[in-house]
């Protein structure tokens, strides 16, 4: 299927590494021209070198970190006087906060700073220059809203797939969609060497929780990126749609 992203200028955050780096390739694929975001830069040139051996465009490398207030406003100018618009938006940057106890004031405000103001601040940078060109697609790599223990990134993500819908509502009249992904446990830097860190804990986990009976790889999920970016994903708005090889026990 070719998903009309020929051309289109994507920017994804948190990109140097695991999901973030699925889904950078996915949409290079597709022919889509990056804008890879994250603070290492090392890693992030590493990302693009490989990105252009296999035959696409270099992306650009604009190493920075999310929860500055400045940028946003350095990720709009770099990537529109590189390509000239910015079609698609990923906020993939983001991670778990565990917290001992009920968590300090300045911990909460950094699991905000990182997994809700970050993304909704980018998006907002960006939003008028989508509704003047008649199309945008923003998708948010989020996590589950379902709290087991005090974790600073829950209620962000809960918070940001309240404030995507409201947008949702607000843009979907000027071509613009946002939809939210809650990954399930996937082979990432933060599941393979925190969550799950050793083979034991992986197998116990997919035999109590995981119906598909294995654990997910990056691709599985950046694939559903690639689709919801596409023109052909028009219909397709205001939607928490979770990747986790069913073990959600909720149906909604």
């Amino acid at each position: 299927m070719d998903l009309k992203l020929s051309g289109k200028v994507a920017i994804v955050t948190g990109a140097s590494i695991g999901v973030g780096r699925a889904i950078a390739r996915s949409l290079a694929q597709e022919g889509a021209r990056l804008a890879i975001v994250a603070r290492g830069r090392e890693r992030l040139e590493a990302v693009a070198d490989a990105l252009a051996a296999e035959g696409v465009e270099r992306p650009l490398v604009l190493a920075c970190d999310i929860t500055q207030p400045d940028t946003p406003s350095v990720v709009r100018a770099a990537v529109l006087e590189a390509f000239g618009s910015a079609d698609i938006l990923v906020n993939n940057a983001g991670g778990s906060r565990p917290f001992e106890g009920l968590g300090t004031a300045r911990q909460w405000e950094d699991a905000m700073a990182l997994n809700f103001h970050a993304a909704r601040e980018l998006t907002h940078a960006l939003i008028d220059d989508m509704r003047a060109r008649g199309f945008g697609r923003i998708v948010n790599i989020t996590g589950g809203d379902e709290p087991v223990a005090i974790n600073g990134a829950v209620p962000p993500n809960g918070a940001t797939h309240i404030w995507a819908k409201a947008l949702s509502r607000h843009v979907a009249k000027d071509g613009i969609t946002i939809n939210s992904i809650p990954p399930g446990r996937i082979h990432s830097e933060q599941v393979d060497h925190k969550l799950l860190p050793t083979e034991e804990a992986q197998r116990r986990w997919v035999e109590e929780n995981c119906p598909a009976g294995y654990i997910g790889e990056p691709e599985d999920l950046s694939v559903l990126v690639a689709f919801l970016c596409s023109p052909l994903a028009r219909y397709i708005t205001g939607q928490v749609i979770h990747v986790d090889g069913g073990a959600r026990r909720f149906s909604h």
